[in-house]
């Protein structure tokens, strides 16, 4: 085995390939804000995963560059990406949200491992702006911001989300899906609508996810890799 096939086997297949059920509930009963949840959680969740993955590739492998660390990142996630639209078994609306929703949580793993091999915080607060402009959900940091500080307040004000249960279902998961797949990537929005029909999404889905991750790891390595890293404040657990 090469040094880098163990590197990138040092990046599990674990819990954090799909988005956790708390979250899920969060953004079903706010799917305006779907994104900015789902920034805040990666960064609370699989912050601290891809800080631990970057301190362990350095120190046994202490001559690989921040470039090869990022290659290793992007390789692995986009494996991933390619084949989460094929596996989930389910079919239909909630199928295709479902998928939108694993790639868009996939895809911010990734980024934050790409943040870390780079020597950036990946638990950083300011790492959730840097997911929600570099998945192109908003288009400057200053916006982002105050989206996301909207939602962590929709987070501490639960009973904002009481009666969410008796919504029509369809209605919340066509715009979670909508919202999901805008930050996936546009071409995702579009394998979601395809997997709706029966047969058409398991090509669509392998190609899209692939086109978009790929695409989202390239502007993820020039922000990073033109930044300078600077210690920062992290973002604290919820409560």
């Amino acid at each position: 085995m090469t040094d880098s096939a163990h590197l990138s086997d040092t990046i599990t297949d674990n819990e954090t390939a799909a988005p956790p059920g708390s979250l899920w509930q969060r953004m079903k009963a706010d799917p305006q804000y779907a994104p900015e949840h789902l920034a805040l959680e990666a960064v609370r969740r699989l912050g601290p995963e891809a800080a631990a993955w970057a301190e362990r590739a350095r120190a046994e492998h202490p001559g690989h560059t921040p470039e090869q660390l990022a290659d290793l990142a992007i390789k692995r996630f986009t494996n991933l990406a390619r084949i989460s639209g094929a596996v989930s078994g389910a079919t239909g609306l909630p199928g295709a949200v479902l998928d939108v929703g694993v790639l868009a949580w996939n895809q911010a793993r990734m980024v934050l491992h790409i943040a870390a091999a780079y020597g950036h915080d990946p638990s950083a607060s300011e790492r959730a702006t840097d997911l929600l402009v570099l998945q192109r959900v908003h288009k400057a940091a200053q916006t982002a911001r105050l989206a996301l500080g909207v939602a962590a307040g929709r987070e501490r004000a639960e009973h904002l989300f009481a009666g969410a249960e008796n919504r029509p279902l369809s209605g919340v998961m066509v715009r979670l899906g909508v919202k999901l797949a805008q930050m996936a990537g546009v071409r995702a929005a579009r394998r979601m609508f395809a997997k709706v029909i029966p047969g058409a999404s398991i090509v669509l889905g392998t190609w899209a996810n692939s086109t978009a991750t790929k695409e989202l790891a390239r502007r993820t390595r020039e922000t990073f890799k033109r930044s300078p890293a600077e210690p920062e404040r992290s973002l604290s657990p919820r409560r």
